[in-house]
């Protein structure tokens, strides 16, 4: 990947926890996902990320939530689908059921157990905290399932040995083609939201990876303008931060993915087209 080569911006629509108290825009019914969806694709997203909810907001995993999503969003638009696989406390069988049953484009898959967890500051106590377990025997079930079924995995890496752990995998044959990895920056229990770790994670990667940096709340635009110019692709979404630059509440996903194209074209990177996407990460259909 290079300065000037064609970005591609993926829109995380919504996250696990995160409420309508905390930013009015955030979607819960398929309705709604599919409706910001729409808006992300139409200010220049060709990949949606997507964690269930049901319509009261509390996170599910129900398959027939992901089915909904699906139809929602593919009577809206050709953008390509991303599901979550990430839980706390689910079977292995559990965390991939909607996976499997409704086939998107790119299943996420995260690389490596780890603390995470949210601290305050002015009340010297933790928000929440959490030990997020995905080991290796897990990460390999996941791997060779959704292989099975076409889905292709997005490795989420919150972590400088999350980035080693893509190595093995690769030489067992179970990723092949373009490794399509997010550097996730900010989670508290992984790697710092720094110029220099997003520098050193992108220069660890395996030869080929394709590459997106998700950093999290205040450093979304300063890291997203830092990977535009070193030639990485770019996540934005209400899962992640509700902000513009100026410190503007967004009112929709597709506001978050206006500016990520601003600024990709202000740096010379056109944006890729869904077709184009598709191409560069290895989708076949």
């Amino acid at each position: 990947m290079a300065l000037g080569d064609k970005v591609i911006i993926t829109c995380a629509v919504t996250g696990a926890v995160t409420t309508k108290k905390q930013c009015a825009a955030i979607p819960y019914t398929a309705v709604e996902i599919g409706e910001e969806c729409r808006r992300a694709y139409e200010a220049g997203a060709t990949v949606v990320h997507v964690h269930g909810r049901s319509d009261d907001g509390q996170p599910s995993y129900d398959t027939a939530v992901f089915e909904a999503y699906k139809r929602e969003i593919e009577a809206r638009c050709p953008v390509i689908i991303n599901f979550s696989t990430g839980a706390v406390g689910l079977s292995k069988e559990q965390r991939i059921a909607h996976v499997l049953k409704t086939r998107p484009h790119i299943g996420a898959l995260n690389m490596g157990s780890m603390n995470y967890a949210k601290y305050s500051a002015k009340k010297k106590q933790f928000v929440f905290s959490f030990v997020f377990a995905n080991p290796f025997e897990e990460i390999i079930y996941y791997l060779k399932a959704m292989n099975e079924v076409g889905v292709r995995a997005e490795c989420e890496t919150f972590d400088t040995a999350h980035i080693a752990s893509l190595e093995p995998l690769i030489d067992m044959g179970l990723m092949t083609g373009p490794i399509d990895v997010n550097l996730v920056l900010g989670v508290l229990g992984g790697a710092p939201a720094t110029p220099d770790h997003l520098s050193f994670m992108a220069n660890h990667l395996p030869k080929g990876s394709v590459w997106k940096t998700t950093p999290i709340s205040q450093a979304t635009w300063p890291l997203t303008a830092m990977a535009l110019g070193m030639g990485g692709n770019v996540r934005v979404g209400l899962e992640d931060n509700f902000y513009l630059p100026g410190g503007e509440m967004v009112k929709s996903n597709g506001e978050l993915v206006a500016h990520a194209a601003l600024l990709a074209k202000s740096v010379g990177r056109p944006l890729a087209t869904v077709e184009e996407t598709k191409a560069i990460l290895g989708i076949t259909r």
